[in-house]
């Protein structure tokens, strides 16, 4: 054992039958299973070698929830990088989310079923959080944009894997306390 180890560091011995899998497998199968919701699978390949975000649909694998910045600044508490990310993942109990730096926009990835719900359908536009129809296109970040200092986009919670998304119901009690948290500060309606 190595001397300098906490319980929480220690290397773990994978138990028999169980598949362990690095980040670098995780990515590219999740990479792989994001295409699928491409129009045209070479070019959001291209474009995420290029620019680190391709233009997917949303529909057929998955919706999306469109998060206002100060509805997740004020749901953390924070605007600093890290601790929303942290936030974000307990939040979301590890559901995939990610962020738009340039608008100043985070999505959290759910069922393509999401927009069908009653929580989602028939609202009108909220300016703090939408689910996004089916057949809307959405720019998401290549699966090995996770850095703060990489481009515009990035995943503050990545995929863990193909098909891993965040539950309806937990996107929905964020919003709900981040638009507690709004009114609070009387920012709700700005």
């Amino acid at each position: 054992m190595f001397p300098d180890s906490t319980p929480a560091h220690r290397p773990v011995e994978p138990q028999a039958g169980v598949l362990v899998h690095s980040r670098a497998e995780r990515e590219l199968a999740v990479g792989q299973w994001l295409l699928l919701a491409a129009p045209d699978t070479g070019r959001a390949r291209t474009e995420w070698s290029r620019t680190g975000i391709a233009l997917l649909a949303c529909g057929a694998l998955f919706a999306a929830v469109r998060l206002s910045a100060r509805l997740v600044h004020a749901a953390s508490g924070t605007d600093d990088e890290q601790r929303i990310d942290d936030f974000l993942a307990e939040a979301l109990h590890g559901g995939p989310a990610f962020v738009d730096l340039h608008i100043q926009r985070y999505y959290a990835l759910v069922p393509r079923s999401t927009a069908d719900r009653k929580e989602w359908r028939g609202c009108p536009y909220d300016a703090h959080a939408e689910c996004l129809e089916p057949g809307s296109f959405l720019g998401v970040p290549s699966p090995i944009q996770i850095s703060p200092s990489l481009g515009r986009s990035r995943w503050c919670v990545p995929m863990d894997g193909p098909g891993d998304l965040c539950g309806p119901e937990s996107v929905y009690q964020l919003v709900t306390y981040g638009r507690y948290r709004l009114a609070e500060q009387g920012e709700a309606d700005r």
